[in-house]
């Protein structure tokens, strides 16, 4: 993904067929190259006309959209997010069967979970408990102190930093469970690639801040 604006289409990290057949082919299709793409699209045409946010990153956008211009203010809200949470998504994901977390991650779900099924229960709560669409995190403070959130639409609980979320808007499971949820969100775990996410996890406590001696 760029920095900055014009923002285009990142590949698909796996091909069509490679979360089967816990997530079907028609659905990564429909999901990632039209919604993913779309919310690119939009996001690209309200910074079109506005060469002073052209060069802000995601992230920023994200997070300052209240200081933008009253005529793109929540468009930019719903597209940047939308681009930010798909983005994440679909690299969060892995083709092959189960795995869990390593090292310093493997810790702290233990630490503040209990253990691996008590983040299940944790994150599968959030998603099923988030009214109409919107998506269920796991997120770290700059401590590495885990939590479970839940955002609406395409919000996101950045500044905290997201590791894993599930999306669960209807268009992310439709296809192939209909208005079954909970099916979905058991099928998608089993599709989370936890050796990536203990690698991020790495990374985002070797680059705390380091606390004065």
């Amino acid at each position: 993904m760029e920095s900055h604006y014009p923002f285009t289409l990142p590949p698909l990290p796996y091909g069509y067929d490679a979360l089967l057949p816990e997530i079907g082919e028609r659905t990564l299709h429909f999901h990632h190259d039209k919604h993913f793409a779309t919310y690119i699209e939009n996001l690209n045409k309200l910074l079109e006309k506005h060469p002073d946010i052209q060069s802000w990153p995601l992230e920023r956008l994200v997070q300052e959209w209240p200081r933008l211009p009253e005529d793109i203010r929540q468009g930019v809200r719903n597209n940047a997010g939308g681009v930010y949470n798909h983005d994440l998504y679909f690299k969060t994901l892995a083709p092959g069967g189960a795995s869990s977390p390593a090292g310093p991650l493997a810790d702290a779900v233990v630490r503040d979970f209990g253990d691996l099924e008590g983040l299940k229960t944790a994150m599968k709560n959030a998603a099923l408990g988030q009214f109409g669409s919107g998506w269920a995190w796991l997120v770290s403070d700059s401590e590495g102190r885990l939590s479970v959130v839940k955002t609406p639409n395409q919000d996101t609980p950045l500044p905290l930093a997201p590791l894993l979320l599930c999306d669960v808007w209807e268009h992310a499971y439709y296809l192939d469970y209909q208005n079954r949820r909970a099916d979905y969100f058991e099928s998608w775990w089993r599709k989370v690639d936890w050796p990536g996410l203990s690698k991020t996890f790495d990374a985002l406590l070797g680059n705390r801040p380091r606390r004065a001696e």
